[in-house]
């Protein structure tokens, strides 16, 4: 995955110009892993077909442009936690909390960190780069960036015209950021280095600069008027900035909704006709059903109809017609009934077709049937085995030869569960 990282100028100093795209901004292109490709200074302007091609890009946002506060919070849901958030800094921003983006961080020594940043210039700043053709955005403090010394503080520098942008990381959790107005470039490094001594009187710094103000910087230091000796003058470089935003959490582009990790951004341009094309299908499908099911509903409804119209002209004097198709078939069975015809599921047909079968394979000493009953069109059979005989799987049943005798006449014979010492068959028939 390519990732181009991008050290975006202060808001003061993107205010000052006609077009803050037009504005000097260090990058570094790293592919897979943490191999840098390609570095320089140049303006987004120009970076627009790094920046389409890019898979994720990640902002360093200026330090100054980013307030970090350390609140001790009681637990809370990260809901709650997120509505609570503009109440909880409210007294701490001298800006209205509502025209901020908030993010909150993790937990450290039982504070919590909470990134505060205006939100229109983080909107500014999404805009042109969605126009630049930039997929994924990640925004991080700058001064989170820095590496992180413990019992030391990290300070980095960076020239736009006559304003020096300094970022500060006092520990893991916290950095300021502040833009300093100098004149020349050697009076810039004396304020610099005054400004250093007066935020950081005695402890250990780490000063990174450019490559080529490494001797300036390093001159103010040794000048007598310089209070902390404890500053280390170091050349800058992309390696610990990428190093140290690999760790940072504070994405504030999240408090936009465009927030993120970078394996779950979809890239949807090449799939624009796939998906287009696949919704076409879908909807062709649905109109087809659509189609199908009403073509279906007419054919039922016409045949619904002339059901009815059958059933009207055969007996007029029925009011109710909720079922033709059953009604008429009632009114036929009663019809041959009335004529008597017997229905191949009356109990008369069944008790004469078992008692045929039951003629010609009880011969001899058959098993007492002790009941006959007729219920739901089927004939149930209890009989009592003797014990004395031995055939059929059902001990003295001659089960096996009923159901053949009875499938001779169209019957079904089934063994129902035994009641006691009751065997239990149920005859109905196969029409």
């Amino acid at each position: 995955m390519n990732t181009l990282y991008i050290r975006l100028p202060a808001r003061a100093v993107a205010d000052h110009a006609p077009q803050w795209t037009t504005l000097a901004c260090p990058f570094a292109l790293v592919a897979q892993g943490s191999a840098i490709g390609q570095q320089g200074i140049a303006p987004l302007a120009e970076l627009s077909d790094t920046i389409a091609k890019t898979q994720r890009v990640v902002l360093l946002l200026a330090a100054s442009d980013v307030t970090l506060l350390r609140l001790k919070v009681p637990p809370l849901s990260p809901a709650k936690l997120k509505a609570a958030l503009p109440n909880l800094v409210e007294d701490q921003l001298l800006s209205d909390p509502t025209d901020c983006v908030m993010i909150a961080g993790g937990l450290s020594e039982g504070l919590l960190t909470i990134a505060v940043i205006q939100r229109a210039w983080l909107d500014t700043i999404a805009n042109a780069l969605r126009a630049l053709g930039a997929r994924h955005i990640t925004a991080l403090p700058a001064q989170l960036c820095l590496p992180c010394q413990p019992g030391s503080t990290s300070a980095a520098i960076s020239e736009h015209g006559g304003n020096v942008e300094m970022t500060l990381r006092l520990s893991e959790q916290s950095g300021i950021g502040l833009t300093i107005s100098a004149g020349s470039y050697d009076t810039a490094a004396h304020e610099v280095i005054q400004t250093l001594c007066a935020l950081i009187p005695q402890q250990p710094v780490a000063l990174y600069v450019s490559q080529s103000a490494v001797r300036t910087y390093q001159d103010a230091v040794n000048h007598p008027d310089t209070l902390n000796k404890h500053i280390s003058v170091m050349a800058d470089n992309w390696s610990s900035r990428i190093s140290g935003a690999q760790t940072a959490t504070l994405n504030l582009m999240t408090g936009l909704g465009m927030g993120g990790s970078a394996g779950s951004a979809l890239e949807w341009r090449p799939w624009r006709w796939p998906l287009a094309l696949a919704t076409t299908i879908l909807l062709l499908n649905i109109a087809a059903l659509n189609w199908e099911w009403w073509h279906m509903k007419g054919e039922a409804y016409a045949l619904r109809t002339t059901m009815i119209q059958i059933y009207k002209s055969a007996y007029p004097k029925e009011s109710v017609i909720l079922d033709p198709a059953a009604q008429m078939r009632q009114k036929i069975a009663a019809a041959k009934r009335d004529a008597g015809i017997l229905a191949p599921d009356d109990f008369s047909a069944l008790a004469a077709a078992f008692g045929e079968a039951w003629a010609k394979v009880a011969a001899g000493k058959p098993p007492a049937i002790t009941t006959l009953e007729y219920h739901e069109r089927s004939l149930i059979v209890r009989l009592k085995p003797v014990l004395s005989r031995a055939e059929g799987p059902d001990g003295d049943m001659p089960t096996q030869q009923m159901k053949a005798a009875l499938a001779e006449r169209e019957l079904l014979l089934e063994s129902a569960p035994s009641e006691s010492a009751t065997v239990v068959w149920k005859i109905r028939s196969i029409k």
